[in-house]
């Protein structure tokens, strides 16, 4: 990928400036786990919290999500 992973919230946030795509989308969640990780949340916390019903996402893109957070999860060192 071309773009920097955020290291932390304040940094995924400047993403929102830019154009998405599939590599900035990429990105975000490698971010979003390394911030879990670095905060000392589990798998499952992590899991927890994109499952919570919001209205940015209905219940089966949050559900599409969480799968892909689980394989992001196990896929980075």
């Amino acid at each position: 990928m071309n773009y920097p992973m955020p290291a932390h919230t304040t940094e995924a946030g400047s993403l929102r400036q830019k154009f998405v795509d599939e590599e900035r989308i990429a990105a975000a969640i490698v971010g979003v786990v390394d911030v879990a990780r670095a905060n000392g949340q589990s798998l499952e916390d992590l899991i927890a919290e994109v499952l919570i019903d919001d209205t940015l996402l209905d219940s089966q893109q949050r559900q599409w999500l969480s799968e892909v957070i689980v394989a992001a999860w196990k896929t980075l060192p």
